[in-house]
């Protein structure tokens, strides 16, 4: 009797063993992607799918269509975390521990998030480095909890409307106060004029941060970042959301076939004080425009690439830009006879209309600031 109790309980505790892998096995989450670790919400997180960049590339307008090489064959993929290790796994002499102060240190941030640390370098050196950095703030100060570790729900894209992948916001720290700051003035001359059909980064944000050119075929050959030009001296103006916002792109090439993303994208180099009323409205790229000119975002003279300097507002088929062909450290050719570059709008971006690009061509009285 006492043998067959014990066999009993053996088949009973192995069909609970096996019945909590295969829960854990069926628990939704992203089918591509296995953590090391015990199956947690933060598998949803975009951190750890990486479904932003997925998403994009393999939409039917994106880079894929020109590559035709899945995602999941790219090292792009290798840089989104695979345990909570990789933020939080401290080395303490021949031990390892759990370390939220390693989490808020932003070198942990710049490992993987190499824009913004180019952003910040470019920043610094001309001097107007973002308004929050300079305050002593660092990622973790905007970005934390659902920003980094999810909220359990699959997201699409970080860009995507509902549910949000970043929930941070000019909003929650300058109108809400969730954290003691600024305040914002709705009477402020061009807060009042603009309402709300202009989102906080087109006058604040100082310049689109541009990875330009991403030679891919030597990204997938050498298996590593950089080969692209960083550019700073233009901002675009693009639609999200109802509003006109800060925007870039990210252009690329493969096999000598060109290809441009535009989308919104908040360069993380803020000024507390916006932009003049002629940055925008009238200035020297909506007059050109205005004459059936394009224009030449980036173009490659005397040897050297030369970037537009200024904001541009990004209205169909009326901006240029040169490709490249890499032939050697720090050299550039410009590739021939390959095309019209493929356009995608993505992140949910969308071009000026006609009404908004009309508003930027008429002439504007400069509201006197409040004394």
């Amino acid at each position: 009797m006492k043998q067959r109790w014990l066999r009993i309980a053996c088949f009973v505790s192995v069909l609970i063993l096996v019945g909590g892998l295969f829960l854990l096995k069926s628990i939704p989450g992203d089918a591509q992607t296995e953590c090391p670790c015990l199956w947690s919400f933060f598998n949803n997180s975009l951190h750890f799918t990486g479904n932003g960049m997925r998403y994009w590339y393999e939409e039917p307008n994106g880079f894929m269509s020109v590559t035709n090489i899945p995602y999941n064959n790219l090292n792009c993929k290798e840089c989104h975390v695979r345990s909570c290790d990789k933020c939080h796994a401290l080395q303490n002499g021949p031990l390892m521990e759990f370390s939220k102060k390693k989490s808020k240190d932003m070198e942990t941030c710049m490992q993987c998030h190499l824009r913004e640390k180019i952003t910040f370098k470019f920043c610094k050196a001309a001097g107007r480095l973002d308004v929050h950095i300079a305050a002593g703030m660092v990622c973790a100060d905007c970005h934390y909890q659902s920003d980094v570790h999810g909220d359990g729900r699959h997201k699409i894209s970080m860009r995507h409307p509902y549910p949000k992948g970043v929930v941070a916001s000019c909003k929650g720290c300058h109108i809400d106060q969730k954290v003691e700051s600024p305040e914002f003035d709705p009477d402020i001359p061009s807060h009042k004029v603009h309402g709300n059909k202009l989102d906080c980064s087109a006058c604040h944000v100082s310049y689109s941060m541009a990875c330009y050119n991403c030679h891919f075929d030597r990204a997938i050959k050498e298996g590593k970042k950089g080969n692209f030009i960083p550019m700073n001296k233009w901002l675009l103006l693009i639609n999200y959301q109802g509003k006109v916002t800060s925007g870039s792109v990210m252009s690329l090439v493969y096999k000598d076939k060109k290809f441009i993303a535009y989308c919104p994208y908040f360069t993380h180099c803020v000024s507390p004080k916006g932009r003049k009323c002629n940055d925008c409205h009238q200035n020297q790229a909506v007059q050109a425009i205005l004459k059936g000119k394009k224009i030449p975002v980036v173009t490659y003279k005397n040897g050297k690439v030369a970037p537009w300097e200024g904001v541009v507002p990004v209205v169909p088929d009326k901006l240029e830009w040169v490709f490249l062909k890499r032939i050697g450290k720090d050299k550039w050719e410009p590739i021939k006879d390959a095309g019209p570059a493929k356009i995608q709008f993505a992140a949910y971006g969308k071009p000026l209309t006609k009404e908004q690009f009309k508003k930027l061509a008429k002439k504007v009285e400069v509201p006197k600031e409040k004394k």
